[in-house]
């Protein structure tokens, strides 16, 4: 007999192992049928799961299962993420409680040891897919770092670079000097602040006038080049082509007319630091003017800013402020101006804007074809108001920055001739465990190639500097370049490595995928890179349609954030609601792809449908018991009453407007729709009914095949207390709830 009631804990595992067990989550290949693909877009394999991650694992174990018992060949590929940064960061973290710290270690005993703690924390990950109920095919698991993985990153390397599509050059980048790498545009925000801007005294050259510029960065000021007023300034535009005195250097500064100044801004006139500032990096291409790098990849001021050399940007801020005041060239100073400070997405530290050199990827010529790929309707974004977010972004591309300055990741396949390039900027760890940092051709006099080599720590080449791309070491005394890929450039070919490209049967038969389900917010990160690549590589776009879900918000409805302690841990959850529960309510807050508050009332709701489900199969089972019902017994067209045939009618319009809805991925509309059948229509209604009936033989038989057929309606979205009932209801097909078929019904 079954148990009194439903304990999620004592099935979950059980029926999960019975699904591997059973190889359900791996399907045939049968030419004759059209498959359905998923790829896991892979979580942090050393992370835990978030809520994010659950409600992915609900949206795309429902699409998985729901196209199984349709009776395709249903491929969902599981994978994690080496996740570079982040992972760095969290093992820095644990070298500091140790007291030690990354610059300990030689670049590959860093690497050795990130790669030994992702192993040893990879397994909870995992196994929280797994609690998931998530139907993945553990089989075909990839990791980004797997070597199928890096040989085709290096594949495409290669191939970009050969056809002019990978340069390297001097680039305005963001760079972090606390974090110690660059990110690219979109891994940038911007925080209202509130600042000091301000306004500073030029004494005019002979001829010219005195004029106030006001800047929020007095710390750059020893290494300005010119000042900009706008053309179409008439009050100012007459000071173009005269001279200033920069007031720290003493060195004469020509005026120049550039339309990029807001003449409301400040006093109209405009300082033009070109090698940290971007719009003044764009004038200073444009009118070739010199690029004073005054600040360091450690955040301190350079040579360049003379006495304040060593010092910190702020502490170099202050200083030149008292030297200002001090001469009286400071005007006044606004104490109150509000500011947008950019700042990196991982710490909310401060961007200085550098100029570093980089690798690229030229998008021009790849951007276009990806772009085509959405507005002609090859790939399909869901929903469709997400759009215009993607075509805007594609439209707006610049040139990608794929270089990232951190040690975990795959990295890229460069190679530079020490004695052809003595410039090389490098750092090592020598044989005493010191760092040594300089340039190569003057520490070669010093140390062995090898002590070097086997020592490296970080290497930067100047513009121009001759390279060799390859996996292996072209001959003796090359350096390979320690810059990492850009997660988004490694994982952009997920679609492809997870389905083994380029000659696989999997890739044959399962690429293009079905459908790429993600978070709204990587859309530019991630989609748009993934399309890009699948269709300069193959000709094809990667998926066919993209389903962007909304974020989870906190239970008040902001953003969840460990300083407000409003971050929800969904293992409380599972662990006393149950997955189904947690899974069902999560889908329910769906609706159009919108940002939307934790459900936690949906989830206890869901937890007492499950609860009434188990009571209606446990009413069943005793019911038929006492009345001999067979499990051969089918329901008799001739004997049908009234009610029979209305449930019986209702269930075959239910079944079609759940296919219609999860069709158009309205994935709550259709849990909501079996919700109310199963516990208003067919429990409170139906069932009821039939204990007043005389002769309840027939009417359970009927509410046997409605109420499994409903099970099997729900089975996507709720896998498990679905299965555990499937198991104990007598019934002539025998076969597992995720092997069955909705055609059946």
């Amino acid at each position: 007999m079954i148990e009194p009631k439903f304990d999620h804990k004592k099935v979950e595992k059980d029926i999960y192992q019975m699904w591997e067990k059973g190889k359900y989550f791996s399907p045939t290949l049968d030419p004759s049928k059209k498959p359905f693909t998923i790829v896991l877009p892979p979580p942090n394999a050393s992370g835990k799961m978030h809520i994010g991650n659950v409600l992915m694992i609900a949206i795309e174990d429902l699409m998985i299962r729901h196209a199984r018992m349709q009776g395709r060949p249903a491929l969902w590929v599981p994978g994690t993420d080496h996740a570079g940064f982040e992972t760095q960061i969290t093992y820095e973290r644990e070298l500091k409680k140790q007291g030690k710290s990354r610059f300990d270690f030689d670049r590959q005993t860093l690497y050795n040891k990130i790669w030994d703690f992702v192993q040893e924390n990879k397994g909870l990950i995992e196994n929280q897919i797994k609690a998931m109920g998530a139907g993945v095919d553990w089989e075909r698991y990839t990791f980004t770092l797997d070597k199928k993985v890096i040989e085709t990153v290096y594949d495409t390397f290669t191939k970009m670079y050969e056809e002019g599509l990978i340069y390297r050059d001097n680039y305005m980048v963001n760079y972090c000097p606390k974090c110690g790498t660059t990110f690219a545009d979109l891994e940038i925000l911007h925080e209202d602040r509130i600042g000091k801007l301000y306004f500073v005294k030029y004494q005019g050259r002979v001829g010219a006038e005195d004029i106030t510029v006001a800047t929020t960065r007095p710390e750059t000021i020893m290494l300005d080049t010119h000042i900009a007023v706008n053309p179409t300034d008439k009050k100012r535009a007459r000071w173009v082509g005269k001279k200033v005195i920069n007031p720290l250097t003493g060195q004469e500064m020509e005026i120049i007319a550039d339309d990029f100044v807001d003449p409301k801004f400040g006093s109209g006139f405009v300082k033009l630091t070109p090698a940290h500032d971007k719009n003044d990096y764009e004038v200073g291409k444009k009118h070739d003017l010199p690029f004073v790098i005054g600040i360091g990849m450690d955040g301190k001021m350079t040579g360049a800013a003379g006495k304040y050399a060593g010092k910190s940007v702020f502490t170099a801020r202050k200083e030149v402020v008292e030297e200002l005041m001090q001469s009286n060239k400071i005007e006044k100073v606004d104490e109150k101006y509000a500011q947008a400070i950019t700042v990196c997405y991982k710490g909310s530290h401060e961007i200085e804007p550098m100029i570093l050199p980089n690798w690229f990827v030229a998008v021009s010529s790849l951007k276009e074809p990806a772009l085509r790929a959405v507005t002609e309707g090859k790939v399909k974004i869901y929903p469709k108001w997400r759009e215009k977010t993607y075509t805007k972004w594609m439209e707006e591309m610049r040139d990608w920055p794929i270089s990232r300055q951190v040690v975990w990741g795959i990295r890229i396949p460069v190679w530079y001739q020490v004695d052809q390039n003595p410039s090389l900027q490098i750092s090592f760890l020598n044989k005493k465990k010191v760092t040594v940092a300089g340039k190569v051709g003057e520490l070669l006099s010093e140390y062995s190639f090898e002590e070097i080599r086997d020592g490296l720590q970080t290497l930067i080449a100047p513009k121009g500097t001759k390279a060799i791309v390859g996996r292996e070491a072209p001959d003796a005394r090359y350096l390979q370049e320690t810059d990492t890929f850009d997660t988004w450039f490694s994982s952009g070919h997920w679609p492809l490595v997870t389905l083994g490209y380029p000659d696989s049967k999997d890739f044959s038969y399962f690429y293009p995928t079905s459908v790429l389900e993600t978070g709204w917010e990587i859309i530019r990160f991630w989609v748009s890179r993934m399309i890009m690549l699948g269709i300069y590589l193959t000709g094809k776009p990667p998926f066919e349609t993209v389903y962007l879900h909304g974020l989870v918000r906190a239970l008040d409805g902001r953003k969840m954030s460990k300083s407000l302690g409003n971050v929800i841990n969904p293992e409380e959850y599972m662990e006393k609601y149950g997955v189904d529960a947690l899974r069902m309510g999560l889908i329910s807050g769906t609706a159009n792809g919108k940002d939307f508050a934790f459900p936690r009332d949906k989830i206890i709701g869901y937890r007492n449908f499950g609860n009434k489900l188990w009571n209606m199969a446990r009413f069943y089972l005793m019911t038929s018991e006492s009345l001999g019902i067979e499990e051969e017994a089918v329901v008799d067209l001739t004997l049908l009453q009234k009610e029979d045939e209305q449930i019986l009618k209702r269930l075959k319009a239910v079944r079609k407007s759940v296919e219609e809805a999860i069709g158009k991925f309205r994935f709550a509309e259709a849990g909501e729709l079996i919700y109310h059948f199963m516990w208003d229509e067919l429990g409170n209604g139906y069932l009821e009914n039939e204990k007043k009936r005389e002769e309840m033989r027939g009417g359970m038989v009927v509410f046997r095949e409605v109420f499994l057929a409903g099970i099997k309606l729900l089975h996507p979205f709720m896998p498990y207390v679905t299965e555990a009932i499937w198991q104990n209801i007598p019934k002539t097909e025998k076969a597992a709830l995720i092997a069955s078929k909705w055609s059946d019904l």
